[in-house]
């Protein structure tokens, strides 16, 4: 981030200094000797963060509800958890209400409701417990996060012994074998525009290697589908 006079400077867009018109285009023609003769710096750009779990970058909102004594009063402050714990509930009222006339039909009219719809929104309700005990479970910041908006599927990775430069497995002083973990990978056929293998000039399909992704077992109990 450039900065002039204590105010950021973006770039594509005239600026004034010292009583000098800069045409949009001077930042990124000028050389760096150029810029710092007119007193502009360079900082590094802030730090982004999830402004829904943190106050600010390594700085993480209080997780557990607190309660404290100031004055001879206690004031209890809200944690992640009673809050997310909340907007479960949010979520489900919201994903039921479609289906509530259904309900209402069915005791007025005195018919039984499809049963699909009774399964979905027992489901529904089930997941919500579900998803509030996890959210219980968290233990840090980074884990709730994770658990409500971390990607469906990760790396898979496996732990392995070390081996050296020879192909030996590493030990320690114990002799204990020392372990690291790898990402797991798997080779598959080159397919052509038309969905056909790929094969080399001895006729032998080309592959390439890829990561073995897997369901992220760090994300929350998924909400269920409502029947068609």
């Amino acid at each position: 981030m450039l900065i002039l006079d204590g105010k950021p400077l973006p770039y594509d867009r005239a600026f004034t200094h010292e009583n000098i018109q800069y045409p949009a285009n001077w930042l990124r023609l000028s050389s760096y000797e150029e810029k710092t003769a007119i007193g502009i710096t360079e900082v590094a750009n802030d730090l982004t963060y999830d402004q829904r779990f943190y106050f600010g970058p390594s700085n993480p909102k209080q997780l557990d509800d607190k309660i404290e004594t100031i004055n001879g009063t206690e004031i209890k402050s809200t944690g992640l958890k009673t809050l997310w714990s909340s907007i479960q509930n949010d979520i489900a009222n919201a994903t039921l209400a479609p289906s509530d006339w259904r309900v209402v039909k069915a005791k007025e009219t005195s018919t039984d409701h499809l049963t699909e719809w009774e399964t979905y929104r027992a489901a529904v309700r089930a997941a919500c417990n579900t998803r509030q005990a996890e959210i219980t479970a968290c233990t840090t910041v980074e884990q709730l996060k994770e658990l409500l908006f971390g990607p469906a599927e990760v790396v898979k990775t496996k732990e392995q012994q070390q081996i050296d430069a020879d192909g030996n497995g590493v030990v320690d002083e114990e002799d204990k074998a020392v372990m690291e973990t790898v990402i797991v990978t798997e080779e598959k056929p080159l397919l052509d525009d038309e969905g056909n293998a790929v094969v080399d000039k001895d006729g032998k399909a080309v592959t390439y290697t890829v990561n073995v992704m897997i369901a992220n077992p760090g994300v929350a109990t998924a909400w269920p589908t409502s029947p068609a």
